[in-house]
């Protein structure tokens, strides 16, 4: 049974996703959520996990969560599962790729997908930040560490547009990312 939830719960979010892995965390949350297969909690961590591994986000979060509910054989289901989709939809455009683009209205449907993609990564990103700087439980207070780490990057972020003229790597922010954790978590 779990080798059947693990399949059709990814083909959903290999079907239904567009704009990336960011734009499929969300997704992704709601399909391991409502299957009870991680907590949020745990959800937010593999998700800062997933994204400082090599791979793609949503192969890293489909490989953990089949493999933590089934074994070798559950990541290898949920991995396919989620690839599959992505997989023949490539195969498809690359047959109709000369004409496809070629149509006002293909261009159209793809110029409009922009905002949408860019609104759920934001969105993302915005729950994200709130959810750990400011967790929802009754008791909790406000994580001055984590508001401190998100200060803090975000400074280095636009900072070194202002002073180097030009974006700071993602993976540079990660190390920074990672460094300040530590440092702040560690001590």
């Amino acid at each position: 049974m779990i080798y059947l939830e693990l399949i059709l719960g990814f083909l959903r979010v290999g079907c239904f996703s567009f704009g990336g892995a960011y734009g499929a965390i969300p997704l992704i949350r709601d399909v391991v959520l409502s299957y009870g297969w991680l907590t949020d909690e745990t959800m937010t961590y593999m998700i800062a996990v997933a994204e400082s591994t090599p791979g793609p986000i949503m192969v890293n979060l489909a490989t953990y969560v089949g493999s933590s509910q089934a074994g070798f054989w559950g990541a290898v289901l949920a991995t396919l599962s989620v690839v599959l989709p992505s997989f023949f939809v490539i195969l498809l455009v690359m047959i109709a790729l000369k004409t496809l683009l070629k149509n006002k209205y293909a261009q159209a449907v793809l110029r409009g997908l922009k905002p949408c993609v860019i609104g759920i990564i934001l969105a993302t990103g915005v729950y994200m930040i709130i959810n750990n700087c400011i967790p929802f439980a009754s008791d909790a207070s406000v994580n001055f560490q984590a508001v401190s780490i998100t200060a803090i990057l975000v400074v280095v972020l636009f900072g070194s547009k202002i002073i180097f003229k030009k974006k700071l790597s993602p993976i540079m922010l990660i190390i920074i990312a990672a460094y300040l954790g530590i440092v702040v978590y560690g001590i």
